[in-house]
């Protein structure tokens, strides 16, 4: 039976450590860096803020749907892609917004996003979330993601430095259907597909339920701006709009994985255990720039940043910040392993949930789709080897995992 949780107090002093940095970054990258990447800081807070309210983790539901046929998770992923394509395909047609140049990120599909994505889609099962997840995870406390987090850099630096290998694997030249077909084609087929995949889902979920489930809760409690918990659908139009912002301020859309091989590369090289600007990797002219620039002059390193402080503070306002610090060892294996095949996954199939499927949707890339259907496949083999590593798949009635 559903009860009302009683009011809990926000964590007060952790709240005011992640105000402080969120505002101290701000004006730093302001004074430093320049205003465009201090909102850019801002935008990846708010999205931190979003992910956590909403839980809005792509891990999550299609293992609810995998699992348990339940597709509340994966009905809102379409609602997101429908409103994100509405709104980017036109502005990505025009190639500039106000006189600045914008463009998706649009990359080739062959063997490398097959294995990558199909990778990926374990690694985020075992690891316990995806780019965005494990993120919005760390900084609302879970200590279990730092792991993952560790082990997703780890994964990303390797991916590089084998970077000569899986850049010459087969495939074809990246290819916008915005730029093939036009708009309004672009958006229509995209649409139907959309609506189509919402469907399935749904008829998959009535012909094992009987009805749509939803996402069960063991509470009430009523929805709140500022210390949630928000409906899934008021974090995925933030996520769209969030990502919109980002395309307009970057002239790029919303990445986050290409962060964690610059970090993993510039520790390396800090460190001297390793020279990554001799990978054939770092040798790119966009990647042998930043990895020569200060790490905050990187879009990417300060969204994530912002993405961590943001779950931080959402966590804190909702008095939910409680790090648990014992780790089962199955499950600190499953994250080691999910880590590295995170990291080297994405690096392989030119990103992640965000980078690849989400933006990658958005900006009309071919690839795109196919990192879906792989890291869908890859999903479910992960789904399936979640018991050996001591974490259960959720089901209608004890749906409370993360």
């Amino acid at each position: 039976m559903n009860t009302v949780s009683p009011t809990v107090s926000p964590n007060r002093t952790p709240l005011l450590i992640a105000l402080a940095l969120i505002v101290v970054g701000t004006l730093t990258l302001w004074s430093q860096i320049s205003g465009k990447q201090a909102l850019l800081w801002i935008v990846g807070t708010l999205m931190g803020v979003s992910l956590y309210h909403a839980a809005f983790g792509f891990t999550r539901g299609w293992r609810w749907f995998i699992a348990d046929r339940r597709g509340d998770g994966l009905r809102a992923q379409m609602l997101i892609l429908a409103l994100g394509v509405i709104l980017f395909f036109p502005i990505l047609a025009q190639g500039t917004f106000l006189g600045a140049p914008v463009k998706g990120l649009v990359s080739p599909a062959g063997v490398s996003v097959v294995l990558g994505a199909f990778l990926f889609g374990v690694g985020m099962q075992l690891g316990g979330g995806c780019a965005s997840g494990t993120l919005f995870a760390v900084g609302g406390g879970s200590t279990r993601m730092v792991l993952t987090l560790l082990f997703f850099i780890v994964g990303s630096v390797l991916a590089t430095a084998n970077f000569g290998w899986w850049s010459h694997l087969p495939q074809f030249a990246p290819v916008s259907v915005i730029q093939a077909w036009g708009v309004v084609p672009a958006l229509i087929v995209n649409l139907a597909v959309f609506g189509l995949i919402a469907w399935g889902v749904t008829w998959a979920e009535k012909r094992r339920h009987g009805r749509i489930v939803g996402h069960a809760s063991a509470t009430t409690e009523p929805a709140s701006l500022l210390r949630g918990p928000w409906p899934l659908v008021w974090g995925g139009v933030a996520l769209v709009l969030l990502n919109l912002a980002t395309l307009l301020l970057a002239g790029r859309p919303w990445g986050i994985t290409s962060a964690f091989a610059l970090w993993g590369a510039k520790t390396l090289a800090a460190s001297g255990l390793a020279d990554p600007s001799a990978w054939a990797f770092w040798q790119v002219p966009a990647q042998a720039k930043s990895l020569t620039a200060s790490v905050w002059a990187d879009v990417t390193t300060v969204q994530d940043i912002g993405i961590i402080l943001g779950a931080l503070a959402a966590a804190c306002a909702a008095g939910k910040f409680a790090p648990v610090w014992q780790i089962p060892p199955r499950q600190i294996a499953a994250s080691v392993i999910g880590g590295v095949l995170l990291g080297y996954g994405s690096r392989l199939a030119y990103g992640c949930n965000i980078g690849a499927y989400f933006s990658g949707i958005l900006s009309g890339s071919v690839h795109g789709w196919l990192w879906l259907v792989c890291a869908y496949a890859g999903s479910a083999i992960g789904v399936h080897l979640r018991p050996f590593f001591g974490m259960k798949n959720e089901k209608v009635a004890d749906s409370q995992g993360c």
